[in-house]
């Protein structure tokens, strides 16, 4: 077994999503008394947020790049980053050390790929939402994305930020996410790509008829299959 290496702290709150659906697959797939072989890095959040806001990638680059050189000393094998929006400095990641990144945006692609998705709705942060660095990684395994107006954007953001990063679950929110993918499926999304990886503690597919696309669940069975190859 590959030894996964796992910057978490993005917020907290889905890190330890991460680390327990990893360790439910391994299990899932060895049996008995399996877990996964794993080196946690966690970062402090408000460190990053504010450089995120203010739109200091470099400096959100910085603190990234140390702990992805700390794993890597630490002996892990690849690295999975276990957020979508900081996949914004994905290539600086990747620079930094000898040892591959699992890029979560190639392992959404090829769970879209598989259910021969061709059209998706993308929720996230409004950095992911608008900014290209995680439509064009989508769009570049042939998906079409599209993303809600500026206003449903605006909430989508909200939510993450000032609730799901501090563990509130609101049932209005909820509403209001429901609401959005309705739409979104009204004007011709196959499926909504839930692209930040809070987003699956506010809803979960027992909410809707229409596809949804959990990427911390996808990312994690990812980083089991690379870890179990």
């Amino acid at each position: 077994m590959k030894t996964i290496g796992v910057i978490g702290g993005m917020s907290w709150e889905s890190t330890q999503t991460y680390y327990r659906l990893i360790n439910q697959k391994v299990r899932e797939q060895l049996g008995g008394l399996h877990s996964a072989k794993l080196i946690l890095y966690s970062v402090d959040f408000a460190e990053i947020e504010p450089l995120q806001h203010a739109g200091d990638w470099n400096g959100t680059a910085e603190i990234l790049t140390e702990a992805v050189q700390a794993l890597e000393t630490a002996g892990a094998d690849f690295i999975v980053l276990a957020t979508n929006t900081m996949h914004k400095v994905a290539p600086e990641i990747e620079l930094a050390v000898n040892i591959p990144l699992l890029h979560i945006a190639d392992a959404t692609a090829a769970a879209l790929q598989a259910d021969g998705i061709t059209t998706v709705a993308l929720l996230g942060t409004k950095f992911t939402m608008e900014q290209d660095f995680y439509r064009r990684r989508l769009e570049d395994h042939g998906i079409c994305v599209v993303v809600p107006n500026a206003a449903q954007r605006n909430r989508v953001h909200e939510i993450i930020f000032n609730e799901l990063c501090l563990g509130k679950i609101e049932a209005n929110s909820k509403a209001d996410y429901l609401e959005i993918i309705q739409e979104m499926a009204e004007f011709g999304a196959e499926g909504v790509v839930l692209g930040c990886t809070e987003i699956s503690l506010l809803i979960n597919q027992l909410d809707t008829t229409i596809k949804l696309y959990d990427t911390t669940e996808i990312h994690a069975a990812s980083a089991v299959a690379s870890a179990l190859k």
